[in-house]
């Protein structure tokens, strides 16, 4: 059984009740029996079929998230969506050629463009999609730096979803200490340093303290 809840004050008593029902539908997503998220787990297949790194990395995705999450205090609703989050940002890879996807090499510059467009497509396709349409804009901004320097709209520091900036550091980190095509897996404490490294450029600096008090254990959650 899936269950969403609202409280409101002095609010019209229709809003509470379309929000309560919204973080239910959201609830569904993470069943996977449901058969309202049918179609969402029909994307995820087709995704983990195509690209191998998937497999595993969403969950650990979220699990890493809703730890920041938690310290940094989110409501339970955004971390619904969160989770929702780590699933699918990367969607947009299903309409990346496999010649690119699974090529063992650095990507060429013409390469490294059309692999960049997996976030817009990722975009439309949540739009698209009424279940995923509340993760849509970060699925579009899941690559932005907070210097600027990301893509595909190069905006930068605050102008960046928290969500986004949450998800950089988790997917970073996971991207890290697990093996990739062109080369293998980096220490825990490596990874660390790259984070606090790249602290203030890629990563917001606030957030990189609290993801490395969550690894190394010492963040009360």
């Amino acid at each position: 059984m899936s269950v969403g809840f609202a409280v409101g004050r002095h609010t019209d008593v229709v809003d509470v009740f379309r929000e309560a029902e919204n973080n239910m539908n959201r609830e569904k997503l993470h069943h996977r029996g449901s058969t309202r998220s049918a179609i969402v787990q029909a994307l995820i297949k087709a995704l983990e079929a195509r690209d191998f790194i998937t497999e595993g990395h969403g969950d650990r995705l979220q699990d890493l998230m809703c730890g920041m999450a938690r310290l940094i205090g989110l409501r339970e609703h955004r971390i619904a969506d969160l989770r929702l989050f780590g699933q699918f940002h990367d969607i947009g890879k299903v309409g990346i050629p496999d010649r690119i996807l699974f090529k063992p090499g650095f990507l060429t510059p013409d390469e490294l463009a059309e692999m960049r467009m997996h976030c817009e497509i990722g975009y439309r396709i949540a739009s698209s999609a009424p279940d995923l349409s509340p993760i849509a804009d970060w699925i579009l901004k899941h690559h932005e730096n907070w210097d600027g320097s990301g893509y595909p709209l190069g905006i930068k520091g605050e102008e960046i979803p928290l969500e986004c900036r949450v998800l950089a550091i988790a997917d970073a980190y996971d991207a890290m200490t697990n093996d990739r095509p062109y080369r293998k897996a980096m220490s825990q404490d490596e990874a660390k340093n790259e984070l606090m490294r790249c602290s203030g450029t890629q990563f917001d600096p606030q957030l990189v303290p609290v993801f490395i008090d969550i690894i190394d254990g010492t963040a009360v959650l």
